[in-house]
């Protein structure tokens, strides 16, 4: 591993979250006016994922009063809180280019029902409740 390599992956962020064109998802990010910080959420259809490594970033497009906005957002900037998935989209192209050319409901992408559940890798699956635990297995001690 060259030391580029090790600098770039020392400062590489990771979101915790899978998500791809067609996709609407909520960014979280820190917005600075003039001593305060807080934070701010952009919801809208990713259009674009482009670049690799520390250059990669994501376009995200939505609109608000009637007026098409669009935002790039690099992926391991530290202002960056959280995104998250709202829906999943089912798209069959990578670069959603054709939605700036749309408006109302020939804008909408269509919900992808196999990629529904979304989870974070790494992160365990949520336990299930001692009492339903406890309907399920009669012989334990629980149950009794």
């Amino acid at each position: 591993m060259s030391l580029l390599d090790h600098v770039n992956a020392s400062q590489k962020k990771n979101l915790g979250v899978d998500f791809k064109p067609g996709d609407q998802v909520k960014v979280h990010f820190k917005v600075v006016e003039g001593g305060n910080e807080r934070i701010q959420v952009f919801e809208g259809v990713v259009i674009r994922i482009k670049g690799e490594g520390l250059s990669e970033t994501f376009t995200v497009r939505k609109i608000s009063f009637g007026v098409g906005v669009e935002r790039i957002f690099p992926i391991n900037s530290p202002r960056i809180e959280k995104v998250e998935i709202a829906r999943r989209g089912k798209v069959r192209r990578a670069k959603l280019y054709y939605l700036r050319d749309l408006s109302g409901k020939a804008a909408r992408i269509t919900e992808d029902s196999s990629r529904k559940e979304v989870s974070v890798p790494g992160t365990p699956a949520e336990p299930e409740s001692p009492a339903a635990e406890a309907q399920a297995d009669p012989a334990s001690p629980a149950a009794n």
